[in-house]
């Protein structure tokens, strides 16, 4: 069934027209809404692009990428400004801090007060660190300019680390849908080895 899928793909002109669009806008809402898994859909959209003849669709993914995801971390960071500035918040800050738990937004507090905005780098190349980090900022009421200035490094470093993995996938593999499939798998183990982690921890602890 996938065989006959992928041999039925559209020319690389159209699979372009439709899927960088696409992708931007994916990973611009991924950054707003936690249930877009936004480090796969680079990670399959890098495999994609590898195997296209096309020598800067690879180039072009990163740009879409980095540039989405820093178009959602500005807008999510805007709609929180609103909630700090407001005397009775926001839906958007509430639901910020409800993705944010305590520990981890007190680390983020203490790494922001020791490093300052080059945190924010750090946080998009570790899972589930982003929303934290960003909550410790608005809270510190880091103006939107100097986030934004950590935030572009952040954006370009995420976006190059998930296109890697797209690449490895793509390369391991003759056919796209194989190197599709192991860039997911790699992007979902990376992304909830942390969680599973805490548990495992937290149940020894006890």
């Amino acid at each position: 069934m996938i065989l006959q899928v992928v041999g039925q793909l559209p020319p690389e002109s159209t699979q372009q027209a439709v899927g960088y669009p696409s992708l931007f806008l994916l990973v611009a809402l991924g950054a707003l809404v936690p249930v877009v898994p936004t480090g796969a859909l680079v990670s399959s959209a890098a495999v994609v692009a590898f195997h296209q003849t096309d020598p800067f669709a690879l180039l072009v993914v990163f740009g879409v990428a980095a540039s989405a995801a820093f178009l959602g971390d500005i807008c999510l960071y805007w709609l929180g400004q609103r909630g700090v500035r407001s005397k009775n918040g926001s839906k958007w800050l509430r639901a910020i801090s409800d993705r944010a738990a305590p520990e981890r937004l007190v680390q983020a507090q203490q790494k922001l007060d020791e490093h300052g905005a080059v945190v924010l780098v750090l946080s998009r190349l570790v899972p589930a660190g982003r929303i934290p980090v960003m909550l410790a900022c608005l809270l510190g009421r880091m103006p939107m300019r100097r986030f934004a200035r950590g935030d572009i490094p952040a954006c370009l470093a995420w976006a190059a680390t998930y296109q890697l993995i797209g690449i490895l996938g793509g390369s391991l593999f003759p056919e796209p849908w194989q190197g599709v499939v192991a860039a997911v798998g790699l992007t979902l183990l990376i992304s909830g080895a942390p969680a599973v982690w805490r548990r495992i921890r937290a149940r020894f602890s006890h």
